[in-house]
This record gives C-alpha cells, sequence and structure tokens, in this order.
C-alpha cells in the first residue's frame, strides 16, 4: 500500500519555532512543508475555492510527486446539500483545480452533520461526478452507514472516508481500490498511532490519504504525521 500522509491545511504562525523556522516567511511555508510531507489537505477551499493562479502557484513550489487534496465547497455540500442546483458551484470547482495538474489529488465532500441519509440524492449526485476524477465522501450523520450507500459508493470506486474525531467516527468500511482517513483528535499518543497504522494497512486499498488534525495540541498536526508513519513503516 503506497501512503500519502500530511495535515489538514499547513498555513499556520503557530508552527513556527517547531515545525517551520521561527524567520521562514508566510510564502515559504508551503515549500516548508512539502520539503517533509507528501501531501496537504486543503480546507480553506470549503469557504473560498482559490483563483487558478493562486493553484498555479502552489504547483511550482512543490516537488512533481506532491499531492493536493481539495475541500469541496460549502456551496455544494451545505447550501445545496448535494441536490442537482449544485451543477454550476460543482463544474467551477473541477475547472479550477485542474489548474493542479498531475499534484491534484482527490477531491473531498464532507456533508453537514445534520443531512441524513438520502440514498436517492447520492445516487443523482455521484452521476453528476466526472469519472476520470478521485473523490471521497464524508458523512457526519450515523444514518448513512448502510450497505446501500456503501454499495454505491462502491460501483464508482469511491472510498467512504473515514473519520475520527472527539464527537463523532465513522466506521472502517472499505468502498474502493484507495482509502481517504481523517485523524482528527487532539490526543493521538503512540499506542494510538499504532493502533491505526495496524487498521490501515490491514485495508485492501493500494494508496491511502491520511490526514491530521492542523492543531498545535499535543500529538496533533505535524508529530502526529511523523509519529504515524514511522509507525506505519514497523
Amino acid at each position: 500500500m503506497k501512503l500519502l500522509a500530511g495535515t489538514s491545511g499547513y498555513a499556520f504562525k503557530e508552527w513556527k519555532g517547531t515545525f517551520y523556522p521561527d524567520d521562514l516567511h508566510d510564502d515559504a511555508m508551503l515549500g516548508h512543508y512539502a520539503s517533509k510531507f507528501a501531501t496537504v489537505e486543503i480546507n480553506n477551499s470549503f469557504y473560498r475555492l482559490p483563483k487558478e493562479h493562486v493553484l498555479l502557484e502552489w504547483a511550482t513550489q512543490v516537488p512533481d510527486a506532491f499531492t493536493f487534496s481539495i475541500k469541496a465547497s460549502q456551496r455544494i455540500t451545505h447550501y445545496a446539500r448535494l441536490k442537482p442546483e449544485c451543477a454550476s458551484a460543482l463544474e467551477f470547482l473541477l475547472k479550477n483545480t485542474l489548474s493542479l495538474g498531475a499534484k491534484l489529488g482527490p477531491i473531498l465532500f464532507q456533508l453537514p452533520p445534520n443531512l441524513k441519509k438520502d440514498i436517492d440524492r447520492l445516487r443523482v449526485f455521484l452521476e453528476m461526478l466526472p469519472a476520470d476524477r478521485r473523490y471521497t465522501i464524508e458523512f457526519r450523520h450515523e444514518t448513512w452507514f448502510t450497505d446501500d450507500v456503501f454499495d454505491a459508493l462502491r460501483a464508482r470506486d469511491i472510498p467512504l472516508c473515514i473519520i475520527d474525531q472527539p464527537e463523532f467516527a465513522s466506521p472502517i468500511v472499505a468502498t474502493a481500490t484507495w482509502g481517504y482517513v481523517r485523524l482528527h483528535r487532539f490526543d493521538y499518543d503512540a499506542t494510538a498511532l499504532k493502533m491505526w497504522a495496524k487498521r490501515i494497512g490491514e485495508q485492501p486499498w493500494s494508496e491511502a490519504f491520511v490526514y491530521f488534525k492542523h492543531d498545535e495540541g499535543a500529538g496533533s498536526g505535524p508529530p502526529a504525521v511523523e509519529g504515524f508513519v514511522k509507525a506505519f513503516g514497523q
């Protein structure tokens, strides 16, 4: 299994003096981050998708093998709630993200916690997604975790986003040939990292994207990524 591990976001001034050098200019953060990790999950795109020239500039600052995962706009997931009226926002997202070229990874659709299962709505939405791109869906209401939902994802080789956070956790179910995992607690110690490394390593995936919470707290952010990668390789 190919592992790509990183954090949800990278531009955090709180990391200066620990992960980033004290005197590192903000514009140099991405390049420094990409020298340590193979991927990053962009979360600000949930509120406002970066313009094409910004994405093109990002692509020049990272190695060829680096991968950006992009969180989809709230206009798709929270305002339109996956209904067909999200089509224009989805088209804009898909067009802009092409600017990243080969460095574009999965697009994450994170649903709101109050959106309960609607299998027909999900199936219609999945048909709107071009087959030549990679996507993952994070459900945050337990009603979605059923076989018909899993089967709908499998039919498109779309992984269920595995989420682990203090207030909510998803089941670990493989619905694609690759996986996407968000480990968003603040307190992953060495034992927890080894446990997650084992769980992920047991999945039938050819590739796994794993992202840790971007907070500065103990066991989170870059230290957790480093500990996880070490545990995964053992």
